[in-house]
Parts: C-alpha cells; structure tokens; sequence
C-alpha cells in the first residue's frame, strides 16, 4: 500500500467509525443496557463491548481493551454476565444504536439511496478483513448482519473499527507502551478525550496518571509540560503507520474510487452527527 493509499484508508476509518463511536455518548444504548440490569457506567460499557465475545471474564476484556486497569475491569465483569447475558446485551445494544441513529440522522438519512450504499460499501470492506490474531473484529464478524441499511452500517462500522483497533493494540505494544501509557500520549496530542474522561472510564488513579507521564518523561517521549517531544511525535507516527499497514486490507479491497465514496458517503453523516451534538466538546481536549 502507498503513503497515499494508506492516508485514504485512515481517512476512511476517521470518516466511519464515528458512526459506531456515537453510541457511547449517547443515552438510548446506555438506557436499553440499564433496563438489563446493568449498572450504567463502567458496566454498561465493558459489557456491551465485551458481549460478542461471549460471557469472559476480566483477564480476557483486559487484554482485549488494552487501556483499562485490570482491577477496575474485575469490579464488572463478570459480574455483568450475573445480571442478564451476552445475548440479551447484542439485542439491547443494537436497539440502542438504532434510536440513536434515528434520533441524530433523523429518519429521511436512514432511508436514503446514500445510507443504503454506505452501508454496502462498508460491508464490502469487511469482506477482507482477517480474523487471525484480532479477537474483538473475530468475535462480531460472528453476528448476524441487521437488515436495515442504517443498521448494516453500524455494524460494519463496529467491524471495521475494532478490525482497526485489534491492529492497533499489536501497534502500541511494537511500541513499548503499556496501556495507560498509550493514553497519556494520546491526550498529549489535545485531539483525544480528556485525562479526567480516560482515567473515569478506564479506572486509572490521578497517582497512576502521573506516573505514567513520569515513564514517558523518561523515555524522552514528553518534555516537563507534558508536550509531546519530537521523539514522541515519532513513535506515536510510526504507531499510526503500522496500524495503517495492519489496516489495509479492507480499503485494498475497495480499491481508490470505493474507498472514496465511502469517505464521501460516511464523512456526510458523521458531520451530522457532530452537529448534533453527538460528540461534546468537554470530553476532548488536553487536560
């Protein structure tokens, strides 16, 4: 894959993966788990995550989540899997990603010529992707595809995404970072979410937080304000490129003109979508 090709398949994914990342700011799936049983929070997440993978326990949601502290995961699952079941949790959270797409796109989007070729675009990309060594894309490549072309999309999206993000944890570890490193580079950036945010909804201590930053102060990797250091700024672009080369397959299978359009097509709606609010802007930034 070019240098070229690889930028449009990453502009691919940052146009796609809103369309599934939505669901974990919004109320409806957040509603649909609670009404389970679950605990809203940390429960509701990890186990609607989790729930394709089936009813694991901690040690697997850990290593396949990468960035949460180990014991804060021990506090949800498995308890989640005492409340209701992973089967519940698929049809719960598809439920809940459904309201939330109508509630956002509104109902003329979800029945358009344009949803309906996103939706087979993005389900044409899947066709490539490869199970070996990425459990969380494995584990939804084994559900069904939902009917509704706004809800084919979600899914393929939900694909697509943690396809990329399996790919992406090989990455980090290449790199040497432990979870909670990679989060606290991350947010050095001032595009990701907040530390207040990471260290609420992965479990780490403002202790733990600090200490991390200290590391990466030792590696060279941040300057004593936290910033990212030309060091750092190289190791979090070599990440990128290997998870871009881990990700081509799906958008070597579209080829330039598909892969196009489904920016295209996905990057329409994903606009939508931060119009109305989907993603507030008091989650992200540095700090």
């Amino acid at each position: 894959m070019t240098s070229f090709e690889a930028s449009a398949g990453r502009h691919c994914h940052n146009a796609v993966n809103p369309l599934h990342g939505a669901m974990y700011f919004a109320p409806e799936p957040a509603d649909e788990l609670a009404a389970l049983g679950l605990e809203r929070g940390a429960m509701v997440y990890l186990a609607g995550r989790a729930a394709p993978l089936g009813a694991v326990g901690a040690g697997t949601v850990t290593a396949t989540f990468y960035n949460f502290r180990h014991a804060h995961v021990e506090r949800y699952i498995p308890a989640a899997w005492t409340v209701t079941t992973p089967k519940a949790v698929l049809a719960a959270r598809l439920r809940g990603a459904d309201a939330t797409l109508r509630r956002l796109l509104g109902e003329e989007a979800l029945v358009s010529k344009e949803m309906a070729e996103a939706a087979e675009l993005a389900l044409r990309a899947t066709e490539a992707c490869r199970r070996e060594a990425r459990p969380l894309y494995a584990a939804n490549a084994g559900l069904p595809v939902p009917e509704e072309p706004h809800l084919a999309l979600w899914h393929a999206a939900t694909l697509l995404r943690e396809h990329r993000g399996d790919g992406h944890i090989a990455a980090l570890a290449v790199a040497g970072l432990s979870g909670i490193e990679a989060l606290v580079l991350h947010n050095a950036t001032g595009t990701a979410p907040t530390s207040a945010l990471f260290m609420r909804t992965r479990g780490w201590s403002a202790e733990q937080w600090a200490a991390a930053r200290d590391r990466l102060r030792e590696r060279g990797l941040l300057d004593e304000a936290g910033d990212l250091t030309e060091s750092g700024a190289a190791l979090r672009g070599e990440a990128e490129a290997l998870t871009d080369r881990l990700d081509a397959a799906p958008y070597d299978h579209l080829g330039p003109a598909a892969t196009a359009r489904l920016t295209e097509l996905a990057g329409a709606f994903t606009r939508t979508l931060r119009a109305m609010g989907a993603f507030p802007a008091v989650h992200f930034g540095r700090g």
